[in-house]
């Protein structure tokens, strides 16, 4: 059947063949179809349900119809996506698979105080259709966190909290929406993790270059993680700011 490649994202590989995608696979891929199975096994929708390999070594997923998003989205999807992320992390609390396992970005054991976090909550991961928030794609970067993690890196990129021409109400009216539908969570809270989980995130890429991870690579033609580096610099100054706000 003819491929398609699929747009967005850095990584890149992925292809669409019929109702399926069709994507690289790596060390880490086993630990991601367990977990994916685990949400298919508890009827989490929105996720794709996994199909095995091709003959070429490409995992094969589910193609979740609609169209991600190339913006921050609008309240109403923010919302829907938070409380998505909220049923996810009820759902995967009761996912604990044991011993070391590879992630992609570790191999590491589960700690009793962790989940395992999606990691790349970014609404360039969403898909939507004209009803709205539908699910989440690209799941590679999985792996232990708290639930924080995901919360505060999905403010980072759709509050957002990176650079860009925003008041500083804009984007605590954001926060605060986020952490209304997401429920127990405070605002300032998300606020404030997100340095620590953006600095993670740097800390990610540029492991990953260093060991030769493709998709990690394929950052660095985008000037990453050093952008990402300065407009983690930039929310540092202007937190005082939203936090006025909050």
């Amino acid at each position: 059947m003819e491929e398609i490649a699929l747009p967005g994202g850095n990584v890149g590989g992925a292809v669409r063949v019929g109702d399926t995608v069709r994507r690289p696979a790596g060390p880490w891929t086993p630990a991601v179809h367990g977990l994916l199975q685990h949400l298919a096994d508890h009827d989490l929708y929105g996720v794709p349900r996994v199909h095995g390999f091709d003959d070429q070594g490409r995992e094969i997923l589910d193609f979740l119809p609609g169209d991600t998003y190339t913006e921050p989205p609008s309240d109403d999807v923010l919302a829907a996506a938070m409380r998505w992320l909220r049923e996810y992390h009820r759902v995967v609390a009761s996912y604990r698979p044991v011993g070391v396992i590879q992630w992609r970005n570790s191999r590491a054991e589960l700690g009793p105080d962790e989940i395992v976090c999606m990691h790349d909550f970014g609404y360039y991961n969403w898909v939507g259709d004209k009803s709205g928030f539908v699910g989440v794609i690209d799941w590679d970067m999985a792996g232990p966190g708290k639930p924080l993690d995901d919360i505060a890196f999905a403010a980072w990129n759709t509050a957002p909290l990176y650079e860009a021409p925003l008041a500083a109400s804009y984007r605590a009216a954001r926060l605060r929406l986020m952490a209304d539908a997401y429920g127990g969570v405070d605002p300032l809270e998300i606020l404030k993790g997100a340095t620590a989980r953006v600095a993670r995130s740097v800390r990610v890429i540029r492991a990953g270059q260093a060991a030769g991870d493709p998709g990690m690579l394929n950052l660095a033609k985008v000037g990453e993680p050093e952008r990402t580096e300065r407009q983690l610099a930039g929310l540092e100054e202007r937190i005082p700011e939203i936090a006025a706000h909050l």
